[in-house]
């Protein structure tokens, strides 16, 4: 009896222990997904745009609206180009070895440079710190 509990003792974690490594870490990008990032990056990169206008009105005044046009325009040309990229090569394994974007989702674009104050941790950050309540 003890040696049947043993056995099965060690089957079970062999099983859990070989369960571990049937998905590679790179698993979750394939071909389709990033044919759908191609797609989407060429139909919805437009939509930078009046989000890069919206933000720079945001962040900097009513005078940097030009400043996000052209911040707009530059993203989406970026995208446009990178969807293209996906799209064609959405069949062939090519950053790496693997199909994940070849550029990070929180890119640095370099213009403003980073912030005077790190953000919050808490419900109020984005850097407001003279608020009126």
């Amino acid at each position: 009896m003890k040696t049947l509990l043993a056995t099965l003792f060690l089957a079970v974690f062999a099983t859990a222990a070989f369960a571990d490594i049937q998905e590679p870490p790179l698993a979750w990008d394939g071909p389709v997904r990033k044919l759908g990032r191609g797609l989407s990056n060429v139909l919805l990169g437009v939509s930078e745009l009046p989000y890069n206008v919206a933000f720079v009105n945001e962040t900097m005044g009513n005078n940097a609206v030009p400043y996000g046009v052209v911040r707009g325009l530059e993203r989406t040309i970026y995208r446009f180009g990178q969807g293209w990229y996906d799209v064609v090569t959405a069949p062939f394994p090519t950053y790496k070895g693997c199909y994940s974007a070849p550029y990070a989702l929180d890119i640095v674009w370099g213009h403003a440079g980073y912030s005077e104050f790190p953000p919050e941790l808490g419900f109020e950050s984005r850097y407001n710190y003279s608020r009126a309540y």
